[in-house]
């Protein structure tokens, strides 16, 4: 007896198959379409503060950049596409961006200024698929926030704790920078942003 062999969903079928105003959302992963859980009240809020605190340091600074409500980045391999759980975007690089205005689709790394990910369960997927192909793609800066310590041992220590991750792009791989506690956010893209990984974690519910 012999096995179909699935094809592997390509990225412009998985737009084609998205579908409209579906109150879940979904990813594709290596030609796999996987639906993304139902986001926890913390995760909730600690992506939502992310979302505001940076985009105050965009106004702050009139740069020009926006973080919009959602989108999808395309990966360079044809075979995934993620929606970032905040991601900063560059006004001039949208404007080159082919599929943006029509889809909100990002295709170029050099039209993202910063990309976050909230872990979840599925923390494989950030700290593995997506941390390979946003380097691959050239985003300059990628943060990974594991607000409950979910990760990886290897990743986050043993015995397990909160840590939160900054990738920033050098010679094309990123370099690694991990944070914990009351530690201040070092970023290349906003140096001056005052934040500390318990504010983050908490949401600005707790002052430090």
């Amino acid at each position: 007896m012999t096995q179909a062999i699935l094809k592997p969903v390509t990225f412009d079928e998985f737009i084609d198959w998205y579908p409209e105003n579906s109150i879940n959302r979904y990813e594709l992963h290596n030609g796999t379409i996987v639906e993304k859980h139902k986001a926890t009240g913390e995760h909730s809020e600690v992506a939502g503060f992310l979302c505001l605190k940076l985009g105050m340091e965009i106004e702050r600074l009139r740069l020009p950049y926006f973080v919009p409500k959602e989108c999808v980045v395309k990966a360079d391999n044809e075979l995934s596409g993620y929606e970032p759980d905040a991601i900063v975007l560059d006004r001039q690089g949208t404007d080159s961006e082919p599929r943006w205005k029509k889809q909100s689709i990002i295709t170029m790394g050099s039209s993202v200024r910063l990309i976050v990910e909230v872990v979840s369960t599925n923390w494989r997927d950030d700290y593995g698929y997506k941390l390979v192909d946003y380097e691959a793609l050239g985003i300059s800066e990628y943060w990974i926030a594991d607000y409950f310590g979910l990760g990886g041992r290897r990743y986050i220590g043993n015995p397990k704790q909160p840590t939160f991750f900054v990738h920033h792009l050098v010679d094309g791989e990123y370099q690694l920078s991990h944070f914990r506690g009351t530690d201040r956010i070092v970023s290349p893209t906003f140096p001056e942003l005052n934040l500390t990984v318990q504010q983050i974690f908490s949401a600005g519910r707790d002052a430090v």
